[in-house]
């Protein structure tokens, strides 16, 4: 018969943390490195054609986008985290599910700023780019979601049972 310390250790909770905290961070990452990259192209489009701004913005739209899929998961996982009996499996899901997240968005957020960048750009010399460019940014940021629903899934599979 084992003891419950056994399937609760004290380092489990740091591991439900750093789940939560590598979905905000790793997901934010990848938002700003979206937005960062496709702001350069945004900012060259302005210079030129000020016009198609607008239009050109969506890119960045997108990339914040990732940056909430990450805020979703280190919610429901921080307000998971019970302040006693805390089990080790729990942990490992929490952190599972936070790293999924986190790496997920890191993808998306590279995905929408390299397409971004380059399509407002070629956007700028002809304007039947735009359908193009939103089909494949809508891609890229499905790669987020795909993340943020195997870490739902993950968080529905931790029974916190010290037992």
């Amino acid at each position: 018969m084992s003891s419950a310390s056994e399937y609760c250790p004290a380092y489990a909770p740091f591991l439900g943390f750093a789940g939560a905290g590598s979905a905000m961070i790793l997901s934010a990452f990848g938002a700003a490195y979206g937005t960062a990259k496709a702001g350069v192209g945004i900012s060259g489009i302005g210079q030129f054609r000020p016009d198609l701004m607008m239009k050109a913005l969506i890119p960045v739209v997108m990339a914040g986008i990732i940056a909430v899929y990450g805020l979703v998961v280190a919610v429901l996982t921080a307000n998971s985290l019970p302040p006693t009996n805390y089990s080790a499996f729990t942990g490992y899901v929490h952190l599972a599910s936070g790293l999924a997240t986190g790496f997920s968005g890191i993808a998306a957020g590279y995905a929408i700023g390299i397409v971004g960048d380059a399509c407002v750009r070629g956007y700028m010399y002809q304007p039947k780019l735009f359908v193009g460019m939103v089909l494949i940014l809508i891609f890229a940021e499905v790669l987020g979601l795909y993340g943020l629903i195997i870490s739902l899934i993950l968080n529905t599979k931790a029974n916190n049972n010290c037992q």
